[in-house]
């Protein structure tokens, strides 16, 4: 399911949740409001985005948004415990349910009961867990490892990835049926790189925290240094920037200002442009040519390419190509049915 807000209406300010979400674009103005209308409802959200967009972020801003705000908030990472711990994790255990098990314990869905459960890096939760977690997402109950009494859990969950799903649902490695329990209401969360605008606010965000965090005096940024972060790509995204103020405000020293010398940034990753030299003369014969059909096969030799390259993948292709996955996906039909004709 893809939810398109084409119109967005004014999102009053002073809100908490909205305080969490820095930033004036467009694409960030579509997140919030989603998040607006989702906030109150029960409805599970998959949040998707590059690593180090901010998706945690957001799925507090969620759990803020609603009435659930005012019960627990819990995460748990995916990936940071191996399979048979994060069952126990999730679910709680019994004492002797296991080696290991000394004594009785309560799981993350009884935490965050009245609250949210938030699951980073859901795509890597293991096939058995998946099920388990489908049936506790259908049935809204589940039992603790080594009981057989059943727990009646009131939670909203919420969960991220920053891999393909469908993808890994294509590939086999993820339940298709727990997929679309997750994704009932989607939100991606854009790349930096498509924000640009919203730099100098997270700037001068970050630069306040640090400069709070080391307890120095607030420093400003000088127009040039300012003018350096804007132009870069930051595949890193807002956590890359965040590390990038911190950089800067240890280097400039005693200086109340921070100078472009202050942000050590890798050289730019920015996609390269072709020069019109570069690009072959395409010849027009005497007799004319079909003109839709040859710019179509100009573009699909690019996307096939990118493909090609990707292994298929056609997030990593549109990255390539400093396209969102949505256009790569309309142009990939397009071309397709310009073949047809």
């Amino acid at each position: 399911m893809v939810l398109l807000i084409t119109q967005m209406t004014p999102i009053a300010q002073g809100r908490d949740w909205e305080r969490l979400l820095i930033g004036e674009s467009w694409e960030m103005r579509q997140v919030c409001r989603m998040i607006e209308l989702v906030g109150p409802r029960r409805a599970t959200v998959l949040i998707t985005g590059e690593s180090g967009t901010g998706k945690e972020i957001a799925a507090r801003a969620i759990h803020s948004a609603g009435p659930r705000g005012r019960g627990p908030w819990v995460a748990v990472n995916c990936t940071a415990l191996p399979e048979n711990l994060l069952e126990a994790e999730l679910f709680g255990h019994l004492r002797g349910a296991f080696t290991g098990a000394m004594q009785n314990r309560v799981g993350r869905f009884e935490q965050a009961q009245g609250g949210t459960l938030f699951l980073d890096e859901i795509g890597d939760l293991a096939m058995e867990l998946q099920a388990k977690l489908l049936r506790v997402l259908q049935e809204r109950e589940f039992q603790r490892l080594g009981s057989s009494e059943t727990i009646k859990t009131d939670v909203r969950v919420v969960t991220a990835t920053n891999c393909d799903l469908m993808a890994r649902v294509e590939q086999g490695l993820f339940r298709e049926d727990l997929y679309y329990r997750l994704n009932v209401v989607p939100i991606a969360m854009p790349p930096l790189r498509q924000r640009r605008s919203d730099i100098p606010m997270l700037a001068e965000h970050f630069l306040a925290k640090i400069c709070g965090m080391e307890e120095v005096p607030l420093k400003s940024i000088a127009p040039a240094a300012l003018e350096r972060l804007c132009d870069y790509s930051w595949p890193g995204n807002v956590r890359q920037l965040e590390n990038a103020i911190e950089a800067g405000v240890a280097l400039s020293g005693d200086r109340d200002m921070l100078e472009p010398s202050d942000f050590p940034l890798p050289q730019s990753n920015k996609p390269r442009s072709i020069s019109a030299a570069a690009i072959p003369t395409i010849p027009v014969p005497d007799g004319g040519l079909d003109y839709e059909h040859t710019v179509a096969a100009i573009e699909r030799s690019i996307l096939a390419q990118a493909l090609q390259k990707t292994g298929g993948n056609k997030k990593a292709a549109a990255d390539m190509l400093n396209l969102k996955r949505t256009t790569l996906s309309a142009k990939i039909r397009t071309l397709e049915a310009v073949a047809l004709n």
